[in-house]
């Protein structure tokens, strides 16, 4: 089941301020935008006015490569928090594709499906939710990474011009959090397979008897650590030793799944028994399934639809990171069917199910069989673990003390506190990993999501003022109230609050809620993205309304004189 596993060229017109900042001596600049063209003031350049639309949207989308006159303040920025070079810029659309197949090809994605089938849907079906979860994901997915290759930032700096400059610590700390779950959920799985490589007489050992105040045994928690060492070496190589993991990875990945497919087909006779599961569930326990499953399978990659400006950085071009992304839905929907079609295969040729590959591959038997396995599992775990759940709060940890904290730093800090969650005990429910764990934080997720399109998109024109990104003056143009934007963490708040009682229904603390909550619950993400992205653009639009009427008002006499 799833819950096993489970120098920047700084041109003058993009020097753009924040909406609410706009200069009221020159209330046109708030406009000058080249992708959104409105009246034309005299000082406006007589090439900008006779520009075509796809100049504007080539110009709009074409990466800027260099620095001029570019000084951030120093307790905001590092080597790691800069925007990138035009020298680092080497991701291809293939790397970036690579970069996804290490992602998806994992433990956590063989089990989507499966699980689905095993609430009773058709294997169609579970494919057909999978598949769209992430068809639906990819466009917060290629939108949030426009600014990464654009202006070559990365997440925690993106987070600032809509958060404020010291705001972006509340959705960056947030996203860490769950990264640093997922880190220790995958270093478990990581970790039973090592495990699965030991001699019978080590496993059969008090060693391998768990221990009540711990939670598992000790050998267990041994092959755990042993596991979460090993990856720290390619973590601190930063990131173009992620990017080799990722490249040599993904070939090899693909070719011990093709293998284990082509095993199953000829043991079992081809996919008859797969094919024959069909739907246990009625039309209406279908839909009242659907759109949990639907969330649940969108939260599973919400955390990197966040994060991802942390790779687009690195790519060539806007189309190289475009392309690179549209294989996400077609990457999980073969592995999917990987998962699901292997696993049905097990009941004919064991006799029994064995959703878990760790498990079916210690079925199989033979030496060099579990070794292949381990070095299978064991790369699939790391190439997803490392890129999905160690860049975001690395990166997040170096925005709180640049001077201080290093990517390295930061990715110590992430593995030690992925201990912290016991993920032993996180994997022990299957009903709590899937409701609990990756509906609840979707409710996160979801909000910050949509603060960040809205605000880039609708309020700053996707033209940010890179300077202003690097600077503590008041003047800035995201540093808002002290360096907080009240309307993105009203919105945030705001998106999260009616998710709460739903939650708090599911792990039992509530005993019951209308149906209206549940509903909402089990609609997390949709729910919390739209609302939250909608209400922070309302509260944007109405603070920049009452600014500019302030500053137009002309002075009225004294009443009392």
């Amino acid at each position: 089941m799833l819950s096993k596993c489970l120098s920047l060229h700084l041109h003058p017109h993009h020097h753009r301020h924040a909406l609410f900042f706009s200069d009221p001596k020159k209330p046109d600049s708030l406009f000058k935008n080249p992708l959104f063209p409105t009246k034309l003031t005299e000082k406006t350049p007589t090439s900008l006015q006779t520009q075509s639309n796809s100049a504007m949207v080539k110009r709009w989308s074409k990466p800027i490569s260099q620095f001029d006159d570019f000084d951030p303040d120093p307790t905001l920025a590092n080597d790691d928090l800069k925007p990138t070079t035009s020298a680092q810029r080497t991701f291809s659309g293939l790397e970036m594709a690579s970069l996804w197949v290490g992602l998806v090809v994992g433990v956590p994605s063989y089990y989507l499906a499966g699980s689905l089938v095993d609430l009773g849907m058709a294997w169609w079906q579970g494919i057909a939710v999978v598949v769209a979860a992430n068809l639906i994901l990819l466009f917060p997915l290629i939108l949030t990474g426009h600014p990464g290759t654009r202006f070559g930032i990365s997440f925690p700096v993106l987070a600032r011009s809509s958060f404020g400059i010291r705001g972006a610590h509340i959705p960056t700390l947030l996203r860490a959090l769950v990264g640093c779950g997922w880190y220790g959920i995958e270093s478990w799985i990581g970790g039973e397979a090592i495990f699965l490589l030991l001699p019978r007489i080590i496993e059969e050992s008090t060693f391998a008897k768990p221990l009540s105040w711990l939670g598992t045994s000790p050998l267990e928690f041994a092959c755990f650590i042993t596991f979460w060492v090993a990856q720290l070496g390619i973590v601190w190589k930063g990131m173009d030793g992620i990017k080799e993991l990722e490249k040599y990875s993904a070939p090899i990945l693909i070719l011990l799944t093709a293998c284990l497919l082509i095993w199953s087909y000829i043991r079992a006779g081809g996919f008859s028994h797969m094919l024959s599961l069909s739907s246990r569930l009625s039309s209406s326990e279908f839909w009242a399934l659907f759109f949990p499953s639907l969330t649940a399978n969108i939260s599973f990659w919400a955390t990197v639809a966040l994060n991802i400006p942390d790779f687009t950085r690195y790519a060539k071009t806007q189309r190289a990171q475009i392309m690179g992304q549209a294989g996400l839905p077609i990457f999980m929907g073969l592995f999917t069917f990987v998962g699901l079609a292997v696993t049905s295969s097990t009941k004919v040729i064991f006799g029994n199910v064995i959703s878990s590959p760790i498990q079916l591959l210690g079925a199989i038997g033979g030496v060099w069989t579990k070794i292949l396995a381990i070095l299978g599992i064991s790369l699939a775990v790391i190439t997803t673990n490392i890129a999905a759940n160690v860049v975001a709060p690395a990166n997040a940890l170096v925005n709180l003390s640049p001077s201080k904290i290093t990517f390295q730093r930061g990715a110590l800090i992430t593995a030690l506190l992925g201990i912290a969650f016991q993920p032993w005990r996180l994997l022990q429910s299957s009903e709590s990993f899937v409701y609990t764990w990756l509906v609840g934080y979707s409710a996160i997720m979801g909000p910050i999501g949509g603060i960040i399109l809205a605000d880039y998109y609708l309020i700053q024109r996707a033209d940010l003022s890179i300077k202003d990104l690097y600077t503590l003056s008041p003047t800035g143009a995201y540093y808002y109230f002290g360096g907080y934007n009240l309307a993105a963490i009203a919105a945030l708040i705001l998106g999260i609050l009616p998710v709460i009682p739903g939650f708090l229904h599911k792990v039992g603390i509530l005993g019951s809620v209308s149906d209206t909550f549940t509903v909402i619950y089990n609609n997390a993400w949709f729910f919390s993205f739209f609302s939250a992205g909608i209400i922070h653009w309302i509260l944007r639009s109405l603070m920049s309304k009452r600014s500019n009427h302030q500053d137009t008002e002309p002075l009225l006499p004294d009443s009392t004189s």
